[in-house]
């Protein structure tokens, strides 16, 4: 019962996690029509920040506003260098063009910070365990980090649906045309969405930064998995991504944590640990198929 626990609020935090990076992807894709692979390097430039600013302050808050001002600052450069050029271009070439900007930015992050991955040490403030049941102490980081994942949930839903924002935001993708021709700014609200991804980017990265290795290249990995979620969670929707990134989160964590269990009651130790290993990793996409046979546009499909 402890380790199904662990499990369920690790696959909580992992969950918190991709919906901060899902969410704005899904945003920038499904409302704007960008397919961004440079999503994966806006978080790992936050990592960076909140990595170095941390080592050299000590300041856990340090570290948040370094990440998001990093992130959301290089997002923004990049929106208004290329980004915007893109809008109405084929998909094809918005691939290539952030899958050069992905080049350029691990090249660029190597001559800032060095190829070494930093050391980060978790924060005072969040270190230890608390205590939630007869036996059971989970960390305080982890905990904190649910939280705040459930903050940007709320707050992200809110922006979304009921403010002036927001309305625009989902008018535009409705009708981008129409938006322009009643005097929006609609380059200018595009911008802001875009930031909003790469900031949302950012906080991910403080999120991964103690946790998980900070290294370059470490968003090309998880931009795999955020693409799963959207397609799950259905392509435009932040319920969807939600819905996605928890389901994801979960299905990883628990899979990863039984599937050996239950591999080892039934067969050879030589033969099911490998399985097992193998299952586990094609857990995530095995819930895809599911979910796509099911309902093919994803969960919770951006209404129109």
């Amino acid at each position: 019962m402890t380790l199904l626990l662990e499990q369920f609020l690790n696959g909580l935090q992992y969950g918190a996690m991709l919906f901060m990076l899902a969410s704005g992807l899904t945003l920038i894709f499904g409302i704007m029509g960008v397919v961004n692979l440079t999503h994966g390097s806006f978080y790992m430039v936050g990592a960076y920040c909140a990595a170095i600013a941390l080592g050299k302050t000590g300041s856990f808050t340090a570290a948040v506003v370094a990440a998001l001002l990093g992130a959301g600052g290089y997002g923004l450069l990049v929106e208004y260098t290329v980004i915007r050029r893109l809008y109405k271009r084929d998909h094809l070439y918005q691939v290539l063009a952030t899958l050069g900007l992905v080049l350029f930015t691990n090249e660029a992050i190597s001559l800032i910070f060095g190829r070494r991955p930093p050391l980060v040490d978790t924060p005072g403030i969040l270190a230890g365990s608390v205590t939630l049941g007869p036996g059971f102490e989970y960390p305080v980081i982890r905990l904190a980090f649910i939280l705040i994942g459930a903050a940007v949930a709320l707050g992200l839903w809110f922006l979304v649906n009921r403010t002036r924002v927001g309305m625009l935001v989902r008018a535009g993708a409705d009708d981008r045309e129409m938006v322009e021709a009643l005097g929006v700014d609609i380059r200018m609200l595009y911008m802001l969405v875009f930031g909003l991804g790469a900031v949302m980017c950012g906080l991910a990265g403080v999120v991964a930064a103690p946790l998980l290795a900070v290294e370059i290249g470490m968003g090309e990995r998880v931009l795999i998995t955020t693409f799963v979620v959207i397609v799950i969670g259905g392509v435009g929707s932040v319920r969807g991504a939600l819905a996605g990134a928890l389901l994801v989160g979960m299905v990883d964590s628990l899979g990863r944590a039984f599937l050996p269990q239950m591999m080892d009651k039934v067969l050879a130790p030589e033969t099911a640990t490998p399985l097992a290993a193998g299952l586990a990793s094609a857990s995530i996409y095995l819930l895809m198929a599911v979910v796509l046979i099911v309902r093919p546009q994803g969960l919770f499909p951006a209404r129109s």
